[in-house]
């Protein structure tokens, strides 16, 4: 099962710190997978949440550890073209990431290729089968 740290968090949110390149690698070396929030923009590479805050190289983002967020429709052109694993969602229940997993938005349906979005914040039964989990908190599920 996948574990993934979601923007580089793993005992709560550090929101000063997600996404930064720094943190984010700080989790793969606890063992970790990392969910990343990619933007595109006039030909550059950035991580961040709500806007654009930390220039990268496209080479950051071919570690197989990434679950890369597109945050905009110009990333996941061109992650896709570039064979990046990600995926983009807005209000979807669940999305298909471009390894065929289902990224599945809080409290709803689970299947065995889905990924568990924060399941601290419903009622998550842990003998579910799925593929993986994201969370701030994604210490906890080792």
């Amino acid at each position: 099962m996948f574990l993934i740290s979601h923007r580089g968090n793993i005992n709560g949110r550090q929101e000063h710190r997600e996404n930064s390149p720094q943190y984010i690698m700080e989790a793969i070396n606890k063992g970790f997978n990392v969910e990343i929030d990619v933007w595109y923009l006039e030909g550059q590479w950035l991580l961040g949440h709500d806007y654009p805050q930390y220039l990268i190289e496209l080479s950051f983002l071919y570690d197989s550890r990434l679950w890369c967020h597109a945050k905009n429709l110009q990333a996941i052109s061109n992650l896709v073209q570039n064979k990046i694993h990600s995926f983009w969602h807005e209000n979807d229940k669940t999305t298909l990431t471009t390894r065929n997993f289902l990224w599945t938005y809080p409290g709803e349906q689970l299947f065995h290729n889905s990924i568990c979005v924060m399941p601290e914040t419903f009622n998550f039964k842990r003998d579910t089968e799925i593929s993986g989990i994201c969370s701030d908190f994604i210490e906890r599920y080792k």
